[in-house]
């Protein structure tokens, strides 16, 4: 009998991460390429379409290709596979059928959700979040995005818009203009670029544009790095803290490129955290996302397989007992 894999697509505004994933989550055929986003809406769905493609050719002997699964930036309606809005990472991102564009082209099912909630659901199914049933989930690299599963359900909200912290206005971005088009919100402070900027415009080195050089030069002490990454953390762990204040979760966790930038930020971002908590909720567990580069790409590829792990995949719901047996 052959066995059914399922690729898992991660597409950012800087790169697009693929595989093939099983339903046990494991991954095969790892793969990591630029998104040509400066080339318009077309050639970022011929670069999916392509990694698709090459991510198959690492199928075992027995495997087969069953199905595809896109997480991708922006508002999807995860119902239809089409993109509701983007912002300007993704330029004319906006109103894309991928679902339908990427089925006709690969005659396979696919399915499609928002960048962080696949991210969410590749934690939540085989990383840092099994075992619990209310989390909020928080990505921190070229932007800020936000999941949450709810007593066991991942809330999409409405307007598929659920759990979107990076536009959670903070003290510390008044004024700097947001990817989304407002001012103010903790993306544009928190997020990688972000923190770049504001570390090349109150005295660090102006021929700097990555985060990973401003983490380095943090670790070695130099004030105007360690700054902006304790900035950034500080607001970015006050957002968590307004959020999670609102739903009370057994868990925040964390993860992405910024948050993996060391201590620099992450204890500005604790320290933040638990000052802002309300004394009720002091026993929040914070964890680090436990997938690394393969939860969106695990997550999107559940999207496909969630019945075979106990979940309906409308609702996501758990069913899993947590270590504790709750």
């Amino acid at each position: 009998m052959n066995q059914q894999w399922y690729a898992g697509i991660d597409v950012g505004g800087t790169k697009i991460a693929s595989g093939l994933v099983s339903s046990e989550g494991k991954v095969l055929g790892r793969r990591t390429d630029p998104t040509p986003a400066r080339q318009g809406a077309t050639a970022v769905l011929a670069a999916i379409t392509d990694a698709i493609a090459k991510a198959a050719v690492a199928l075992p002997a027995d495997g087969v290709l069953v199905g595809a699964g896109v997480g991708t930036g922006g508002v999807v309606d995860h119902v239809t596979g089409r993109v509701v809005a983007a912002n300007s990472l993704l330029p004319g991102w906006s109103g894309m059928p991928i679902r339908e564009r990427l089925e006709a082209a690969l005659q396979v099912p696919v399915k499609v959700d928002n960048d962080v909630n696949v991210f969410a659901l590749g934690e939540h199914h085989f990383g840092a979040g099994r075992g619990l049933r209310d989390v909020v989930y928080a990505a921190v690299g070229t932007g800020i995005g936000g999941a949450m599963i709810l007593d066991g359900h991942l809330r999409r909200g409405a307007h598929h818009n659920a759990g979107e912290i990076g536009h959670w206005s903070v003290p510390e971005a008044a004024g700097r203009p947001c990817n989304c088009g407002g001012h103010g919100h903790v993306e544009s402070v928190a997020a990688g670029p972000a923190i770049t900027s504001w570390y090349r415009e109150h005295g660090g080195d102006g021929a700097v544009s990555d985060l990973r050089e401003v983490a380095a030069r943090a670790a070695a002490g130099e004030s105007a790095a360690v700054e902006a990454l304790a900035r950034g953390g500080r607001a970015f762990g006050r957002a968590l803290a307004s959020l999670a204040n609102v739903i009370d979760p057994q868990a925040v966790i964390v993860g992405g490129g910024v948050a993996e930038a060391g201590p620099a930020f992450w204890l500005p971002m604790e320290e933040a955290l638990r000052a802002e908590l309300m004394p009720a909720a002091a026993a929040l567990i914070l964890r680090r996302a436990a997938l690394g580069g393969d939860a969106a790409v695990i997550g999107a590829a559940t999207l496909l397989f969630a019945d075979q792990i106990g979940e309906t995949h409308a609702d996501v719901l758990i069913e899993r007992k947590d270590e504790a047996g709750r």
